[in-house]
């Protein structure tokens, strides 16, 4: 009989200790791996691609089951090609991790503002799943759209899946049972299976992975730092020149005319300004044509909105994407 693990959904094995889903005892519910992440914060790469997740997709597409299409409010997709080309499911859109941007957004215009990425989803929700925010009605919303008893998740990694169910689990069950949940990238491996009750079951499936995502080019210790766990304080400067902002190790921004600017960004992460003219960095440089009113957004990293038209020169960690869209606050 094929036992999968409970907290990432890979087949568990005690033959190779070095391949995913080891065990010493082949009774225990926990891979080695998610034992490491869930006790010890312990992380061990896993090698991915997204021929997987497109082939996840594939198969969801041949069911006429609902999909929950999540989405995170702190790194909004520019497009989701992918899932249009792949999947034709119902969809409920959701925008997760509200919380931390909720004082300084209002959630209809955060709505308007996503119907830009050209999806038509049933509904669309703004929740918190650490805040218990909207919860209530987003179950009540998968009741009244779900075709079968089968419900999916679906999303790029780190954008809240786990978590979500987890919290679903938490309050509407009386399971002790979770997912394992990391700051990481790609924790959940295969797809897993959660009865929430007799008539509904969430599954969860391995995330997307987003290219050129900052988190590529830096180490664990970093990743958790740059991800917020709380409300995201705003950072406002009023730019003179020369100056240039400096983001620890992973970013520098460098402004040749007064502007005024405010930076939504991990409250962990050192931000310092600096007297200084553009200088060569070892950092990949990019120069960014900025309209007024418009961010400036450091994939995986956050946001800068800039008030005054500008050109600005960003140096990012690797090949970090950067690219500029309409102000989101």
């Amino acid at each position: 009989m094929i036992k999968l693990c409970h907290g990432c959904g890979v087949e568990l094995q005690s033959d190779n200790e070095a391949a995913i889903g080891y065990v010493k005892n082949i009774q225990q519910s926990l891979c080695k791996r998610c034992f490491g992440i869930k006790n010890y914060n312990e992380y061990k790469t896993v090698l991915k691609n997204n021929e997987e997740f497109i082939n996840i997709l594939k198969a969801i597409n041949k069911t006429n089951d609902l999909v929950l299409l999540l989405i995170d409010i702190f790194n909004l997709p520019t497009n989701l090609d992918i899932i249009k080309h792949h999947l034709s499911n119902d969809i409920i859109l959701i925008v997760t991790k509200y919380d931390l941007l909720k004082p300084y957004l209002k959630e209809q215009k955060l709505k308007n503002y996503i119907k830009n990425i050209g999806l038509k989803p049933l509904s669309t929700l703004i929740i918190s799943s650490y805040k218990n925010y909207n919860l209530d009605l987003l179950l009540e919303t998968i009741n009244k759209y779900k075709k079968s008893d089968n419900v999916y998740v679906v999303g790029n990694t780190n954008v809240g899946k786990s978590t979500l169910i987890n919290k679903i689990i938490y309050n509407y069950t009386n399971s002790k049972s979770q997912i394992t949940t990391s700051q990481l990238p790609s924790t959940t491996l295969a797809n897993i299976k959660v009865a929430i009750n007799e008539n509904l079951t969430i599954i969860d499936t391995p995330g997307l992975l987003e290219e050129n995502n900052i988190i590529d080019y830096i180490d664990i210790e970093k990743i958790s730092k740059i991800i917020p766990k709380s409300v995201v304080k705003p950072k406002t400067f009023q730019i003179k020149i020369p100056q240039t902002i400096i983001i620890e190790d992973l970013a520098k921004v460098y402004f040749q005319d007064a502007n005024d600017i405010t930076m939504y960004i991990s409250g962990e992460l050192d931000v310092k300004r600096v007297y200084k003219k553009d200088e060569v960095s070892e950092l990949t440089k990019h120069v960014i044509k900025v309209p007024a009113y418009h961010d400036v957004v450091i994939k995986g990293l956050g946001f800068i909105k800039i008030i005054k038209a500008t050109t600005i020169n960003v140096y990012l960690v690797g090949n970090t994407d950067v690219y500029i869209r309409k102000s989101l606050i």
